[in-house]
């Protein structure tokens, strides 16, 4: 995990958005991860952008995650799926997640509609704690990787944890070939 300097994230509930706290407080004791197993890690909010995090961190490509916000729309309503792919990649957007939201056309939801909706800041949305109605999709890379970092909800820290802990969040579908190399 490069120099990250990464705590339980349940003692360090102040370095996560209000959404991700109260889903890592509300953690099952029979997720297939022990809640002990959620990391958290401080971070410079400047270097919160993938490539100059893994770079000022020493974290590889492979090992971060990302997790970004597609809204597509079908007969009025608008559905949302968090999509959580290797830095290495790039979510299938308008091949796989467009179909697997079952709409016309997905796009990346606009930043103030991811912000407001998930309750995290832009640039550290993460799966743990969105809405229980949006689709959570994993590419399966994901979680054969065996310990990955993604963002906290906020800019200034990361959660490192088992990449298989990704796609047993509540909601979550893990997929293969979500993503394409990037």
């Amino acid at each position: 995990m490069g120099t990250l300097k990464t705590e339980p994230a349940r003692t360090r509930l102040d370095l996560l958005a209000p959404p991700v706290a109260d889903a890592v407080q509300a953690w099952p004791d029979e997720a297939p991860v022990d809640v002990d197993g959620v990391l958290v890690a401080p971070i410079d909010a400047d270097l919160a952008d993938t490539a100059a995090f893994c770079e000022a961190y020493e974290v590889g490509l492979a090992e971060s995650a990302n997790c970004v916000v597609v809204a597509g729309r079908r007969g009025g309503e608008t559905r949302y799926a968090a999509c959580v792919v290797l830095a290495t990649t790039r979510a299938d957007v308008n091949g796989v997640v467009r179909r697997l939201l079952d709409v016309r056309k997905a796009s990346f939801a606009p930043m103030a509609e991811a912000v407001e909706l998930s309750g995290m800041e832009y640039g550290g949305i993460t799966p743990i704690g969105l809405p229980l109605d949006w689709s959570i999709l994993v590419d399966s890379r994901v979680i054969a990787t065996p310990h990955v970092i993604i963002g906290s909800g906020v800019r200034h820290s990361k959660i490192a944890l088992p990449g298989p802990a990704l796609g047993a969040l509540p909601g979550a579908r893990v997929v293969e070939d979500l993503a394409r190399p990037a």
